[in-house]
């Protein structure tokens, strides 16, 4: 893995049941064990009907060398941990997430992404891109990045696409993968993929509000005169195309537009919605707050 930050930076996110005190207990802490506080970001949803009543903090510090390990700093915090009934969690920013990308038959964010990442304006690693279609191989091949061609049979069954899933976890697993982005990838996956994938899989809606189901839908919103394309990009759950949002957007088009040209709006937007979400992810500002997420920025 590449550094790509000093190796004693470290971001600290955590949720707990909102009471008073949290933040003067964790900087208080960080500071009498020698950290320095970079940034510090916290949210109490308490407020709206449906509020959790959970305390949402993300904290970028830097540590000194007796605590520059996870495991260091998760024993240091062992104390307040288990006296807020916190779920907790560090990662070291020297070490760049690693992400497995999917796709089917339209590029488009896929190419975004890899170019991003090459870039370098992710800071993240791909190691592979799955696809159920040969057709982006020399594309993946150009970035330097491997591609695994996953098919499945025209008529695929429940089996046949549970049998590729276990293949694609089987890469997981062995490339030690932290997020799996579907990049405009077509295809459901099953309940116990979902299960699998909790909190570490992102997909790309191609809408604001999913009105325009199925195949081409901009060609539905074109022949619904919309006003208004967008896209949103949330966490994979088994509910389909329901999981927690991260990131919408929306661009004005007008009647004298052709469908093409919607296409190409509604494709832009969701390279720059996905993109969004997946540097949000992986410079850990995202937290699950039940149905809904707070972003850290």
């Amino acid at each position: 893995m590449k550094p790509h930050m000093s190796t004693c930076d470290f971001v600290l996110t955590l949720s707990c049941p909102d009471v008073k005190g949290i933040v003067f207990a964790v900087s208080g802490l960080l500071y009498r064990a020698g950290c320095n506080i970079v940034d510090s970001q916290q949210f109490g949803d308490v407020q709206s009907p449906d509020a959790t009543g959970l305390f949402f903090m993300r904290v970028h510090f830097t540590a000194p060398p007796p605590l520059d390990s996870t495991a260091a700093l998760d024993a240091l915090f062992s104390g307040i941990r288990d006296n807020h009934a916190m779920q907790l969690r560090f990662a070291a920013l020297a070490v760049k997430p690693r992400l497995l990308l999917m796709v089917s038959k339209f590029g488009h964010c896929l190419n975004d992404l890899l170019f991003r990442v090459q870039a370098g304006q992710l800071a993240a690693e791909v190691v592979g891109v799955v696809s159920n279609h040969p057709d982006f191989a020399e594309l993946t091949a150009n970035h330097g990045v491997l591609f695994h061609h996953l098919p499945l049979p025209p008529n695929a069954t429940p089996q046949d696409k549970r049998h590729q899933e276990l293949q694609v976890q089987a890469l997981m697993e062995k490339h030690q993968v932290d997020l799996l982005v579907l990049a405009r990838y077509m295809q459901i996956l099953s309940g116990p993929f979902c299960e699998f994938l909790q909190g570490r899989a992102i997909n790309i809606h191609h809408s604001f509000l999913p009105s325009f189901k199925g195949a081409k839908p901009y060609l539905q919103a074109h022949q619904r005169g919309v006003k208004l394309i967008g896209a949103t990009a949330h966490y994979v759950t088994p509910d389909l195309d329901e999981g927690p949002i991260i990131e919408q957007d929306v661009e004005r088009v007008g009647h004298a537009l052709s469908p093409d040209e919607v296409t190409a709006i509604g494709r832009d937007v969701e390279c720059v919605v996905l993109a969004r979400a997946v540097r949000w992810h992986i410079e850990h500002r995202v937290l699950i707050n039940g149905r809904k997420t707070v972003v850290l920025r």
